[in-house]
């Protein structure tokens, strides 16, 4: 590093010394299975993550989050967990894991580690304990019911993969509850053995080096402990989800579950510079409680809301704007694109909008999380009835609310089965996996992933756009503008979601400014004067280069 880098390395240290890593930096998260495999058994392994560390390290991401290892039946891979504190032989061992953490933190890479709290498998220990007897000492680490006053189920409880939450144990004649698959009982949060059991799961894996976790579902955690019937849900229609059915009123986002989500906030906290994410599906008024009282809660909870609403500017401006009005004071915000369980942004909106998204993504104010993959702008893939893996699709088949096509291999290359593996992949490879893929895009100017990397290198180390303040501009039909500023600078990002060109007047941030990037990685560099003008489907990210920005943004 020559002495300026040095300096300039200096002054950015500086100016982002307020912030955490998790504040500035941005999440990539890994499935395991479909990222690299090592030995050619067909999934992915801790063996080949680890080879792929140097792509990540210049892709220019700060962490890895990473879906489960542990031991597990597989039943919903790697989600039923068979035993916390130990590396399903699929993916390694613990030692793998060991190297995985000091490769990654050689190169400055932090890694976050899913957490599986609501249930386990019924393969673990806890459970086969659990079921063996209604007196072991284990019985009340999960749910246990007799039957309903006709004979059946306790409730109307639902499982979210399909039917009902509530399984018959003929042994000891009662009934437990799997807010998911019958193979995953949920344990009993209201247990405090099983609180403490769980938190020394946390200090185990603290212990070996992780920065944080994302806590799965962490909003189910805590069911009604007078097991009232759900209510119907009065929009529910014939062809929606099942387990739409019912408000999962007393199921989820029970008023007790912060307390729980406070104890782990409270052991994260004893070790340095940790992060705690939250899984939170709810509305944004009611998501934004976990924070928790004083920020006492996670320090992320994952906001959905780029998954769920529709692809419209109007639409997408009304939940920015509400996501940042709701925010509790210092609460910080974040943003997610993509994950294991939704489609993938490609596939929902095109590639042309992905690119926007892109820069939408890595613009807006807090943490951006990427899912695998859509750096590459990999889309959906077709899964054949007869090569399907996904629990929740063998459930409810024909509905189309299957994983499995946003969960196929990593598409490195054109070699065979994509560079992902030399053996027969446990989800088929993309058709398009030829052109669509690291080493094509690598080399391509113009491709879906330098435009990742080059926003990444864009935002890194400017606090305007790592930190900065937020401020809307006037949204039109297809056109979704905003400021990115601080007291040393400040970014307009125009998007034209629209098919017809736009013209955006900006003369009352500034007068003059230049452009950095466009979506179409065609434009850079060019200045402008009060006005801009952009393409159909053109995202442009433009300096504001004058004195009035700075006196408008003080």
């Amino acid at each position: 590093m020559t002495d300026q880098e040095k300096e300039q390395a200096g002054q950015i240290e500086k100016k982002t010394a307020t912030y955490l890593w998790w504040q500035r930096g941005i999440i990539y998260q890994v499935y395991p299975r479909s990222f690299m495999d090592s030995n050619g058994d067909g999934v992915g392994d801790l063996a080949g993550l680890i080879s792929r560390l140097d792509y990540l390290r210049w892709l220019g991401v700060d962490a890895v989050w990473i879906s489960p290892l542990y031991p597990s039946p597989m039943k919903d891979f790697g989600y039923d967990v068979a035993d916390y504190t130990a590396i399903h032989p699929l993916f390694g061992t613990l030692a793998d894991f060991d190297r995985l953490i000091g490769e990654a933190h050689a190169r400055d890479l932090k890694v976050i580690l899913d957490f599986v709290p609501n249930h386990t498998s019924d393969q673990h220990p806890w459970f086969l304990a659990s079921r063996s007897s209604r007196d072991s000492p284990k019985r009340d680490w999960y749910i246990w019911r007799d039957p309903g006053a006709g004979g059946g189920p306790p409730n109307n409880w639902l499982s979210c993969f399909g039917g009902s939450a509530w399984e018959y144990d003929p042994h000891t004649e009662q009934y437990y509850y799997h807010a998911f698959l019958r193979e995953q009982p949920d344990l009993n949060w209201r247990n405090p053995a099983v609180l403490e059991a769980m938190l020394n799961v946390l200090r185990f894996w603290l212990e070996r080096g992780v920065d944080g976790f994302r806590v799965d579902v962490l909003w189910h955690l805590i069911k009604d402990h007078q097991f009232r019937d759900n209510p119907p849900n009065p929009s529910w229609r014939e062809g929606i989800d099942p387990y739409q059915k019912l408000i999962p009123l007393y199921t989820t986002d029970r008023s007790e579950v912060q307390g729980v989500v406070a104890r782990m906030r409270r052991l994260v906290d004893q070790y340095k510079d940790r992060v705690l994410i939250g899984e939170i599906y709810l509305p944004i008024e009611r998501l934004v409680q976990y924070y928790g009282v004083e920020l006492g809660g996670v320090h992320v909870p994952f906001n959905f809301q780029l998954l769920l609403t529709k692809w419209h500017a109007r639409d997408i401006a009304r939940i920015i704007g509400e996501y940042e009005a709701a925010l509790p004071k210092r609460g910080w915000p974040n943003w997610v694109l993509g994950n294991h369980d939704r489609p993938r942004i490609a596939s929902r909106v095109g590639p042309a909008q992905a690119r926007l998204a892109a820069m939408l993504l890595l613009t807006l104010r807090g943490t951006p999380t990427l899912y695998y993959g859509d750096e590459i702008g990999m889309r959906d893939v077709e899964i054949p009835p007869e090569k399907v893996q996904d629990p929740f699709e063998k459930n409810v088949p024909g509905r189309g609310l299957g994983r499995d096509p946003e969960r196929t291999p990593m598409q490195w290359s054109a070699a065979k089965n994509a560079g992902f593996t030399a053996g027969e992949p446990w989800l088929p490879i993309a058709e398009d996996y030829t052109q669509v893929n690291v080493e094509a895009e690598r080399d391509d100017p113009a491709s879906m992933l330098t435009l990742y990397n080059q926003l990444i290198k864009v935002r890194r180390g400017e606090s305007a756009l790592e930190v900065g303040q937020f401020e809307p501009m006037e949204t039109g039909e297809d056109l979704l503008t905003y400021v990115r500023s601080d007291q040393e600078s400040a970014f307009l990002i125009a998007l034209n979601l629209g098919p017809q060109a736009q013209v955006v007047n900006f003369s009352n941030k500034a007068s003059e400014g230049r452009i950095t990037l466009s979506t179409y990685l065609d434009r850079s560099g060019d200045g402008v004067r009060g006005e801009l003008e952009l393409r159909a489907e053109e995202g442009l990210l433009v300096r504001l280069t004058d004195e009035s920005r700075s006196e408008s943004s003080a």
